[in-house]
């Protein structure tokens, strides 16, 4: 038999067997679905919906009247479920369940990807393939039904099962293949919405093809047109742009540290030509130290002798040569020790200058820069290598230990 009415007072037991009333504006029918066939229904019994079901009447002794035991339920015209699934969106977006501000960002670099679907069919396979072609990266799948009796709770589950969990994937993806309105049904579920618009993983949305339109789709924080494209929006970029992208940073850096390099080589060349030699610096100071040492030599004889002369015409006054021997004893001696002392600053100035300058030029020399990690190149005619243009087969590398010579690989 087949029977069109609307049904009212759904009753689903633990037992999973499924019990309602079709009315209609004149009559009531019990009816009553075994668990068995009730697993297998495209449409999902609720109150208020217009079906016609397939089945046949038998009766229940317990409470004395007929019923009809269903085979299978369709809807009475899809306009009919249309109708409903317009209103149902309407309620929802009134709550604020499809606002862009819930929109979440998906990450670009995932390193985990739920998958909620059924583990059986191309979806899962697509997904994985895809993934691995772009992005490699672990993929957790949470296996549900994608149809009939029963499989809006277990998406709904599996969506809050990975919210629940402490190392949680990056994203998710809800993802089945294309069928009826009847088919896709379980994703226009308020369960379903609900667990997708309260998740804190952002959520990609794939049911159905490109023109297939579900709740879930307003709820979700991206929608892919197929499966396939949710596993290309849960990996923006491909492991060959990543590659590709760090090669040429890697160019850039290596790049601008050679020319910062080869600017402070020509630094360096300037600061050493404005820098005087330091054979000039020491000669300076050691042809004045002759200087002084030569009038030095010079003034003690001839002081000397001029004493000498003098001792000689007071030969004749002893006292007063003793006098004068005494007074000019002890000018001689202080004398002596001023110039001692002057001799002894002057030479102790002469070494600081001397010690400051060769520290200046050891501070600019190159080998110093060698100690901290650098090489320097040069061609086997000692010629110094600025760039990768001038490299050539046969080179010689100076560390600040000692030099090597290398060979160039084409």
């Amino acid at each position: 038999m087949r029977v069109r009415g609307e049904i009212s007072g759904l009753s689903l037991p633990k037992s999973g067997h499924v019990y309602f009333s079709l009315k209609d504006e004149g009559a009531v029918l019990k009816a009553v679905c075994w668990k068995g066939v009730a697993s297998r229904l495209a449409v999902q019994p609720q109150d208020g919906l217009e079906v016609i079901v397939t089945g046949k009447v038998t009766t229940y002794p317990g409470a004395s009247n007929y019923q009809i035991t269903i085979d299978s339920i369709e809807v009475a015209g899809e306009g009919a479920l249309m109708a409903m699934l317009e209103k149902r969106k309407k309620e929802l977006a009134a709550k604020g369940l499809f606002d862009a501000a819930r929109k979440k960002d998906i990450p670009q670099f995932p390193q985990t990807i739920g998958v909620v679907t059924s583990p059986s069919g191309a979806v899962i396979r697509d997904i994985l393939h895809r993934l691995r072609e772009r992005f490699p990266c672990n993929v957790l799948l949470a296996p549900v039904k994608v149809q009939g009796l029963g499989a809006a709770e277990e998406i709904a589950a599996a969506i809050r099962a990975f919210n629940a969990m402490d190392d949680k994937p990056d994203v998710l993806i809800v993802a089945r293949g294309g069928g009826s309105l009847e088919d896709l049904w379980c994703f226009n579920e308020e369960i379903v919405v609900y667990a997708v618009a309260e998740s804190v993983i952002p959520i990609i949305s794939a049911v159905g093809h490109e023109t297939d339109t579900t709740l879930i789709d307003y709820a979700a924080d991206l929608r892919a047109p197929t499966p396939t494209g949710a596993a290309e929006f849960a990996t923006p970029f491909t492991i060959t742009d990543l590659r590709y992208t760090v090669s040429e940073h890697g160019s850039r850096i290596s790049l601008s540290v050679a020319r910062l390099l080869e600017n402070y080589a020509k630094n360096l060349d300037g600061l050493k030509r404005g820098l005087p030699k330091l054979d000039e610096i020491i000669g300076n100071y050691a042809q004045r130290l002759d200087d002084w040492s030569e009038r030095l030599n010079n003034s003690l004889p001839s002081f000397i002798e001029k004493l000498q002369n003098r001792l000689a015409t007071l030969t004749l006054r002893p006292q007063i040569l003793l006098k004068d021997v005494d007074v000019h004893s002890k000018q001689l001696l202080t004398i002596y020790e001023r110039l001692q002392n002057a001799y002894q600053n002057k030479l102790s100035t002469s070494n600081q200058q001397l010690a400051t300058a060769a520290k200046l030029l050891n501070s600019l020399n190159y080998k110093n820069v060698l100690a901290r990690g650098f090489a320097l190149v040069k061609t086997t005619d000692g010629k110094l290598v600025k760039g990768a243009n001038e490299v050539q087969k046969q080179m010689i590398v100076e560390f600040a230990d000692g030099k090597i010579e290398v060979t160039k690989n084409d």
